[in-house]
């Protein structure tokens, strides 16, 4: 996952409103969003090289998001990041608690920022962040993409804004036009462009909501709202090489009242 917008407003109708695209490599094997084989009330995309996800929610409302934070060099972790999300969706530990023991063990992935949340609370921790303190989120607008929370990347900036309009103007937002709004190919001046140790034109090609090519690019969006009847609704679009669109799917899920399992 390279680029997460959301709202989080904990006493609204609509607690959680997410829009999020995944950038990987095409050749790297995916299964689509879905329910787990192996944990049937786990609901998400799946990496099946490594076995983690980048995006993924249990029926009890545990959920978990990460997506990678972009440094040269790129030391190798000793796990996938993954399996941060793996982890606490097929997990009991409460979210504080799980993110207290991330703490501890920083060292054995490379680098992320994570997304979890239970009946507690909304949190954000990453093991690149220089004091690595759990942040509570309060309620707000928030982005996230291959740096620190709401760090003021020109595509973040215009993803944000953009969604922040769409919540102006109809809550819940249609999930169709937020998935649109994540197809934004533009690409800003170079003069704007963050340096993260990459070539000029990888950073160019990067720069984007939503990046195309041969290799790499948005792999899938997600549109994920959660109300406050523990109703989720998650839309998913899926793209192949070049950008081109394949598969679209939409799913309701009734989750189970807001509580620690």
């Amino acid at each position: 996952m390279c680029l997460i917008v959301f709202s989080w407003q904990p006493d609204s109708q609509y607690p959680l409103i997410l829009a999020a695209n995944r950038d990987e490599f095409y050749r790297r094997p995916t299964q689509a969003v879905d329910f787990w084989k192996d944990w049937p009330d786990v609901f998400g995309g799946r990496d099946l090289e490594a076995g983690g996800s980048w995006m993924a929610i249990n029926r009890n409302g545990r959920f978990a998001a990460v997506t990678n934070y972009r440094e040269t060099p790129n030391p190798a972790g000793l796990y996938s990041r993954g399996a941060l999300v793996a982890n606490f969706v097929t997990g009991s530990q409460p979210a504080f608690d799980y993110l207290h023991t991330l703490q501890q063990q920083t060292d054995k992935w490379a680098g992320f920022n994570l997304l979890v949340k239970d009946s507690t609370g909304l949190y954000y921790f990453s093991n690149r962040a220089k004091e690595q303190k759990i942040s509570p989120l309060s309620s707000g607008i928030y982005g996230l993409s291959n740096h620190l929370l709401d760090t003021p990347w020109p595509k973040l900036l215009r993803a944000r804004h953009r969604f922040t309009r769409a919540m102006q103007e109809s809550i819940p937002p249609d999930s169709k036009r937020l998935v649109e709004l994540m197809q934004d190919s533009y690409q800003p001046p170079e003069e704007q462009l963050p340096d993260t140790g990459v070539s000029k034109e990888v950073e160019k090609r990067l720069s984007s909501c939503f990046i195309a090519s041969k290799d790499y690019g948005t792999r899938n969006t997600s549109v994920l709202m959660i109300d406050h009847q523990n109703q989720l609704q998650w839309a998913e679009q899926g793209y192949l090489q070049e950008g081109v669109t394949s598969e679209s799917r939409q799913f309701k899920i009734k989750l189970q009242q807001n509580q620690l399992s």
